[in-house]
């Protein structure tokens, strides 16, 4: 079953995805396809189906009987019957949907934008459980593949947890992701890496936003960066400018949007714990917690363990166009509504983006690379994980934030980095780190062998690039970060 041209990349999620829908094994089997909205989900499964001859649907809005009559319909087309489906209740839906792998031979049928079916009848997931089951009465020979799919992510994440009705009943979880930062260069085709860091800290790595959100325009080069900004972006024209808000308003689990849109203020403008999250808004760190479990179980907020303190939780937004909206757009919001304004916003948000935006973006960009890129041997040792670190130094009075901590087995440190994009690191920077690494020693983190690792956006001065050898710095350029290891 080969990946339609079309589909750009994806190779993995296809490859799971038809050996999930080729399984001959006898009995239906089910499947949950995640993610967040605009990341190719849709196209991915309609392809699927497509391809194995089966059926796709994709559940509308509105309630358990104009649901049903729309899957009638359309089962009758996809089927040759001569009248739509009369459902009346949606257990006889999905026995319906069951027989359609009723001939012996894998049957892929998809059901996208589930969560809407599931909103409007709350027992369609525990049906789901029953048709699996072997009270069903499908028997062997309906070997019907069922695709769940949806993007509130949490109430998908929610179908296999706990004490979901499905829990242990699938066997293919997939999430779909945005393209890591080395695909999204290559599906915007853009060929200057520094150019490349700016696109992504406004649109990240999902693939609508280049298709249907501005209409296939890409910067035509670094010089056309900022009149790109302000045509899409900052246009109300187009869909992209308006799309942070509906991302939120999409999602069911979000109520007080004006406190969730309060919060992601918070964290865009660099407040990364609860304490000074809370601060910022002026409420005790308890009022927000259930807010931040809710941004972060519908995937618009990571939230990630300190370095080396187990209590202190770092959050960041995921979705580079939400940062960029709270960052940007809502400060200007009703400036930029009127055309003709975004050149003169734009000149005044710039320093703001490149600080709270773009400077983010491209440590986050670093920590990926360090993940998932860097060779077994650039740090010394197998990296476990790549966190942010806060460092207290009493000598100076002061915490060191650490960019970038790589940690090895057993949490030893292999790494600790700076990562800069304005203007090129300097050696005050490996000074800094190297006061840190003794710090951590004195603390008594282990830490021998550990390297000091400088990202330049900029690239770096005469002087560290002299002594980096003989200091065993390592320097990471982003022709490293989009083309080595």
């Amino acid at each position: 079953m080969r990946k339609p041209a079309g589909i750009f990349d994806r190779a993995w999620e296809w490859e799971e995805l038809a050996r999930f829908a080729q399984d001959v094994r006898p009995g239906p089997a089910l499947g949950i396809v995640s993610g967040r909205r605009r990341q190719g989900k849709s196209v991915l499964l309609h392809a699927l189906a497509q391809a194995a001859g089966g059926f796709y649907y994709e559940a509308i809005e509105g309630g358990a009987a104009e649901i049903l009559a729309d899957l009638g319909a359309k089962l009758a087309v996809r089927v040759g019957a001569p009248a739509p489906f009369s459902f009346s209740s949606t257990a006889e839906a999905l026995s319906a949907l069951a027989r359609v792998g009723a001939g012996g031979r894998p049957a892929t049928v998809v059901v996208d934008e589930f969560p809407a079916w599931a909103t409007a009848d709350p027992a369609a997931a525990s049906l789901v459980r029953n048709l699996l089951g072997p009270g069903a009465g499908l028997g062997p020979q309906t070997r019907t593949r069922l695709v769940l799919c949806g993007s509130a992510v949490g109430f998908m994440g929610g179908l296999l947890g706990g004490q979901s009705p499905l829990r242990g009943r699938a066997s293919l979880e997939l999430v779909v992701r945005p393209f890591d930062f080395r695909t999204a260069r290559r599906f915007w085709g853009i060929r200057d890496r520094r150019l490349a860091v700016q696109v992504l800290a406004v649109v990240g790595g999902t693939p609508a936003y280049r298709r249907e959100f501005v209409s296939g325009d890409a910067p035509r080069g670094a010089k056309d960066f900022d009149e790109w900004v302000c045509r899409t972006a900052l246009n109300p024209a187009r869909p992209l400018f308006r799309e942070a808000r509906y991302l939120l308003a999409e999602d069911p689990a979000i109520g007080d949007r004006g406190l969730y849109h309060a919060v992601l203020g918070a964290i865009a403008a660099g407040e990364s714990t609860s304490a000074r999250i809370a601060g910022r808004l002026g409420r005790p760190a308890t009022a927000l917690a259930h807010p931040l479990n809710v941004l972060v179980d519908a995937g618009f907020v990571a939230r990630e363990q300190d370095a080396f303190h187990e209590r202190r939780v770092h959050h960041e937004i995921t979705e580079p166009l939400v940062a960029f909206h709270h960052a940007v757009l809502r400060p200007a919001w009703s400036e930029l509504e009127h055309p003709g304004r975004a050149r003169s916003v734009w000149r005044q948000a710039r320093p703001t983006f490149d600080a709270r935006v773009l400077g983010p973006a491209f440590e986050a960009l670093c920590r990926t690379w360090s993940r998932d890129f860097a060779a077994c041997g650039t740090f010394g040792g197998t990296v476990r994980s790549v966190r942010r670190g806060l460092v207290p130094d009493a000598g100076e009075r002061r915490t060191h934030e650490l960019d970038v901590v790589v940690l090895g087995e057993g949490d030893r440190v292999l790494a600790v980095g700076e990562a800069k994009w304005g203007e090129p690191v300097g050696l005050g920077a490996v000074e800094r780190l190297e006061r840190i690494l003794g710090l951590l020693a004195a603390r008594g983190r282990e830490v021998r062998g550990a390297r000091v690792a400088c990202f330049g956006g900029a690239g770096f001065t005469r002087e560290l690039a002299r002594a980096a050898k003989a200091r065993n710095v390592l320097l990471v350029d982003l022709d490293r970060l989009y083309g080595g290891d």
